[in-house]
């Protein structure tokens, strides 16, 4: 119960434009920035990237910040970023992965554009590689429980034209392993993560007990003999070292290389076993957030825990 109040609260706080205004300006809250965000532009964000690949062999998924957008302007200011950071990823060699929210590219302004301009940035990642798949990819990022639908339509969509696009999946929704099934069948690429909203308890796991227990579930099913034959890729994304176990464990089980799957954690969350994991031979990929925008993505990470509590105490009384 705590917690889900909890995450009700971070999210509220990381919706309110007076909030996020008076955050994203005040010093105190500066070291969240620091934490948890590469820097305020793309080449920033494509510098962070190139720093994790060539120190500790960690790729990146590039994300400009901005979400629950309700104005055409902030629509184009993030489709410009976006394809923006798609050049630069070209420009200097790297793997093209970049995140996108359906709602940053006008769910919530007309459903209608949405697929368009997601058809544009994954025809303009298609361009600029020779191999596109599940490490050259428009990563469409699964917001709160009522953009589920659109999102897998929009992913499907686009998959079925052939375009290089992946789709972000939650365990702790009840929904989470039909869905997942579905797209075994389709061969697609999938992150796996835990979600960070809050849900009633008929959609959602209400307990870390029960959503522990479905992303175990899910990993197996993720990493089963079926899903390698349909040339399904998974990318599992925890901080948990016992998931990242318990998934090594299954990949072995069934004939999975350390090539075949990866694990995807967020910058500046537990970046020892980011490394650990990568030099261990696994395949490792962290969320990598750019931009000025950067408030809503933070508290969400507070957000996640409770005992994360003191990060946001630490930004209101410093």
């Amino acid at each position: 119960m705590f917690r889900h109040l909890w995450q009700s609260s971070m999210i509220a706080m990381a919706r309110s434009k007076r909030v996020k205004a008076f955050m994203q300006n005040a010093r105190a809250t500066s070291f969240l920035r620091g934490k948890y965000v590469a820097g305020d532009s793309a080449e920033k964000g494509v510098q962070r990237a190139l720093d994790l690949m060539n120190t500790h062999n960690i790729r990146s998924s590039l994300f400009y910040m901005g979400e629950y957008v309700d104005d055409l302007g902030l629509v184009a200011e993030n489709l410009r970023e976006k394809s923006g950071v798609i050049e630069t990823l070209s420009e200097v060699g790297l793997g093209i992965h970049v995140s996108v929210d359906p709602t940053q590219i006008g769910h919530h302004v007309n459903p209608d554009i949405v697929e368009g301009h997601a058809l544009a940035l994954a025809e303009k990642i298609s361009a600029a590689v020779s191999d596109t798949g599940a490490l050259n990819c428009l990563m469409l990022d699964m917001e709160d429980a009522s953009l589920n639908d659109p999102t897998i339509t929009l992913h499907n969509a686009l998959q079925d034209q052939g375009l290089p696009v992946a789709l972000t999946l939650q365990a702790y929704l009840r929904r989470t392993y039909a869905d997942m099934e579905a797209q075994v069948a389709r061969g697609s690429t999938v992150r796996l993560v835990k979600g960070a909203f809050a849900a009633p308890a008929d959609i959602a796991y209400p307990s870390q007990k029960e959503i522990k227990e479905n992303s175990r579930k899910l990993i197996r099913l993720m990493l089963s003999a079926e899903a390698k034959k349909s040339g399904f890729y998974p990318i599992i994304a925890t901080h948990d070292t016992k998931l990242h176990s318990y998934a090594m464990a299954q990949a072995a089980a069934n004939g999975w290389g350390a090539d075949d799957y990866e694990f995807e954690m967020l910058l500046g969350v537990r970046g020892d076993v980011a490394i650990s994991l990568a030099e261990q031979g696994a395949r490792v990929r962290l969320y990598v957030p750019f931009g000025h925008d950067w408030w809503p993505h933070a508290v969400r990470r507070i957000g996640e825990n409770p005992r994360n509590a003191a990060l946001l105490a630490r930004s209101l009384f410093k």
